[in-house]
């Protein structure tokens, strides 16, 4: 039986093309993995906490058999969600592009749960590459919305596309060791025929992306 963990970051409540994309998705694996278990992070209803000089102090500082109750107190947050990272086996992470990158909550997340000694290892004796990740053998999907359009390999907005390029770069600290899976819809903001063959496109991915997945 396969864990899920599903993450949405997008503020929109209602009109939210991303959590759309997560219904799609969830209710498509759900037919197929019926058993399947799902963890669902808002980070809209309930953003992490940011990281301060205390926090820093705190992880890099203490050991864990050390900790005072205010020091815990301070990493209970980040404890919570490396444990919904740690029992998934797939992550299906739902993010609107906010200026060019990802929401506030969505950074905060992820600042939250690489956490030396919980998701990597920090050895200066491993030379240029001190870092090593913990977890292993987790798949990432990502589903994304996009105000305008052309973000892909070689296309107009490429080096502009900090979103899916910032995700993919800090992956292998969540557990994910192969490429992840993505789908998007672009041209939002313009609501013209290519908003429409987007959206259309991505609701189809969907569908091949479950069926890979679950080998249906």
């Amino acid at each position: 039986m396969k864990t899920i963990l599903e993450i949405q970051s997008s503020a929109r409540k209602t009109r939210s093309i991303t959590r759309e994309l997560s219904a799609a998705f969830l209710g498509e694996w759900m037919e197929k993995q019926p058993a399947t278990t799902v963890i669902t992070r808002d980070l809209a209803d309930s953003p992490p906490p940011f990281v301060t000089e205390e926090w820093i102090a705190t992880v890099f500082g203490v050991k864990e058999a050390d900790l005072n109750p205010a020091q815990r107190s301070l990493l209970a947050p980040s404890d919570e969600l490396i444990g919904e990272l740690v029992q998934a086996d797939l992550i299906v992470m739902a993010t609107p592009m906010y200026n060019y990158g990802m929401p506030a909550a969505l950074k905060a997340w992820f600042d939250q749960v690489i956490r030396v000694n919980k998701t990597f290892t920090f050895d200066l004796s491993r030379g240029e590459q001190p870092i090593e990740p913990i977890l292993k053998g987790k798949t990432l999907v990502i589903l994304t919305s996009r105000g305008e359009g052309d973000f892909g390999p070689g296309e107009a907005n490429e080096s502009n596309n900090h979103l899916e390029t910032h995700i993919s770069t800090c992956k292998h600290f969540l557990g994910v060791e192969s490429e992840p899976h993505l789908i998007h819809v672009d041209f939002q903001e313009f609501r013209d025929e290519r908003h429409s063959a987007s959206k259309e496109k991505a609701f189809r991915d969907i569908k091949t992306v479950v069926a890979e997945l679950t080998d249906t």
